[in-house]
């Protein structure tokens, strides 16, 4: 199998336009339907809190990049206060996945790689529960339940799903030296 036509690398405080080229993204992903503006998605702080000030303390990231070293795709991992939720929003200890891939990219793998690879540095950095929002209609719920994800709550035409991976395994006995 040949490899992918992408590498992963962390998200870095450079990443921040492109995490929100992401958002904008994310939002539009149904192509029937008229693309909203850039301006128009981060100009709502619902969605803006997703990429300001990136990263904070306890975000977590990773970008797709091609050949070229150019960003094709980004998810990434974000806590909100309950006073200022996510749209995926669980509990203040549960952070929230976002994830987008460039529209020429989706279908390719890079967005389960993404959260793949996501997912595992989130359970190294010892994050066990993540959450995230996703309308009904669009495939990449597909992806989120094939990943274990399950919805936890239903809004109108999207849910809030969580995975769960429980408790951190304990670790192994050293052997006795006797």
């Amino acid at each position: 199998m040949p490899p992918p036509p992408y590498s992963l690398r962390p998200a870095t405080s450079g990443d921040a336009p492109f995490l929100a080229e992401m958002v904008v993204a994310a939002v539009n992903w149904d192509p029937a339907h008229p693309p909203a503006s850039r301006e128009r998605v981060l100009g709502d702080p619902r969605n803006a809190h997703y990429v300001d000030g990136w990263p904070r303390a306890g975000d977590l990231g990773l970008v797709a990049v091609d050949a070229d070293a150019t960003p094709v795709g980004a998810a990434w991992l974000r806590r909100f206060a309950a006073d200022d939720p996510g749209y995926g929003f669980v509990a203040e200890d549960v952070p929230e996945v976002s994830l987008g891939v460039v529209a020429g990219w989706r279908g390719r793998g890079a967005g389960r790689a993404l959260l793949r690879a996501l997912l595992e540095e989130a359970a190294a950095a010892g994050v066990r529960r993540v959450s995230l929002s996703v309308e009904r209609e669009n495939r990449a719920r597909g992806l989120y339940v094939a990943e274990g994800f399950v919805v936890v709550h239903e809004d109108r035409d999207a849910d809030t799903m969580l995975l769960d991976r429980g408790a951190a395994a304990p670790p192994a006995p050293e052997p006795s030296a006797s």
